[in-house]
Parts: C-alpha cells; structure tokens; sequence
C-alpha cells in the first residue's frame, strides 16, 4: 500500500478524527519541504500542527522545549542545557521526575539534524514513527494489533509524552502515551479523552491491515455480545449458535 492508501485505512478502519501524523528523522532537509516558521512552546505541539501541514525544523526550532530536545537527542546550545537543568530541578522538586527516573526516560539512540512533520498521507519521506490521537475504544483494536503482531502488550507510557517517538523508533515495538502534564498543556487536540499511539515506520503497512482485520472483527463481535445480552437480560439462556443466529437473522433467538 502506499503511504496515502495506509492512512486512509486507519483512518477510516478506526474512525480516527484527525489524521496520523508522519515523523521522520532526517540528515538533510527534503527538497521542496517548507521549513516550520514561528516559536513553539513545545516540541510536541508540532504534532497538532502537523496533522494539517508537512513542514521541517532544526533543532533550534525546539529550543524552548527543554524535554523534548532531551527524548530526540537534538543537538543545543549550553544555555539550553542550563535550562533543561532548571527544568529537571523544578522536576525533581516536585517529585514529578526524581533524578533516579531519568535513565528509565526513552531516548533516541541517533541524533537526527531535522525532524520531519506533516500527515500521513503526504509525507515526503518513508516515516519512522507514525502517531495517532486515540481514544480508549480505538486504543483496544491498536493493542490487539500490537500483541499479535509483537508477541506483546504495548507499554503505556506517562510523561514526558514527546518519549513515545524514541520508543517507537528504537524498539521498533508500538506503544502507547497517555499524554503528560504539559502536552496536554500545549495542544487543543489532546483532550482529556485523547491519548497518543506509536507506529514504528517500518511496520506500518503490516499494522494497518492487521488493524482492519481487527476493527471488522470487533463491529461484528460487539453486535454479537449485544444480542446475548438482551437476551440474557431477557430471561433466555442461548447458547454460543443460538446468539450467532440471532445475529445472522438480525434479531433475536
């Protein structure tokens, strides 16, 4: 399938509301790419920029972002590195993220010169990491998908949200992030109901089908568990046939 082909299947496989968002690492800057223009608070808020616009940042493009500089291992200045340590101080005050935490935080292994952002659908580029605003009932199909494509569970990450991207990218496993203090902070989209989803690039065609499979099999089983309900709530006591017949029939045993 073809990058727009994959997106328009999870998109429409799991009623998504807004589109996944591709994420490349890069080298070099894609050629005819327009580069971001503006400040950001956070380098998560690229995120929702991104699911209507394909754009390209250097690192100073994340300066503001003491965390997310850290979890992409992008290249700053020492004054940047003065500011995430006040950030980590103010952390650690906290008992939000104690010194002892830090190692456990994903980090991507490479050090990438760009970050590519943009939707699914037009990246220029194959993407490392594909990410998608969920909710809980989607978040089921994706960790269904996850454990039979991956032999397991996908971890459900907490903060800082941004580590979802190198955890995708250096396992090559998917994961789950329910967001964190600040990105909820930073973006409109991430709403109290809203959680994020990691891809990793190189598994996404295979993802994608496995997701529609998947999402038929969950509408045609959630009919199923309808009717045995009702029935059962009915005073009857069908039997595993009789409530497939019920549903073949489109009534009730």
């Amino acid at each position: 399938m073809t990058l727009t082909e994959i997106a328009e299947s999870l998109r429409s496989t799991l009623t998504l509301t807004l589109p996944p968002v591709a994420i490349t690492l890069a080298d070099s800057a894609p050629a005819g790419v327009p580069a971001f223009s503006g400040r950001v608070a956070a380098g998560c808020r690229f995120w929702q920029d991104a699911a209507t616009r394909t754009f390209v940042t250097a690192p100073r493009d994340h300066d503001l972002c003491a965390i997310g500089t850290f979890t992409h291992n992008l290249e700053v200045s020492a004054a940047h590195e003065a500011d995430r340590r006040d950030a980590l101080q103010i952390f650690a005050d906290l008992g939000y993220v104690r010194p002892e935490d830090i190692p456990a935080i994903p980090v991507l292994q490479t050090q990438p010169a760009f970050v590519i952002y943009g939707p699914l659908a037009d990246a220029p580029l194959p993407p490392d990491v594909v990410l998608l605003f969920v909710r809980a009932d989607q978040t089921l199909i994706l960790s269904e998908a996850s454990q039979s494509l991956e032999g397991g569970l996908p971890p459900a990450m907490g903060r800082p949200a941004c580590a979802v991207v190198p955890q995708a990218k250096n396992t090559g496993r998917s994961a789950l992030s329910l967001g964190c203090c600040g990105a909820r902070a930073y973006l409109d989209i991430l709403t109290d109901d809203v959680a994020l989803y990691a891809i990793p690039g190189p598994r996404l065609e295979t993802f994608a089908e496995r997701v529609a499979q998947l999402a038929k099999a969950n509408g045609i089983l959630t009919t199923f568990h309808r009717i045995r309900r009702q029935d059962v709530e009915n005073g009857k006591n069908p039997t595993i046939r009789e409530s497939l017949t019920a549903m073949a029939s489109g009534g009730h045993g």
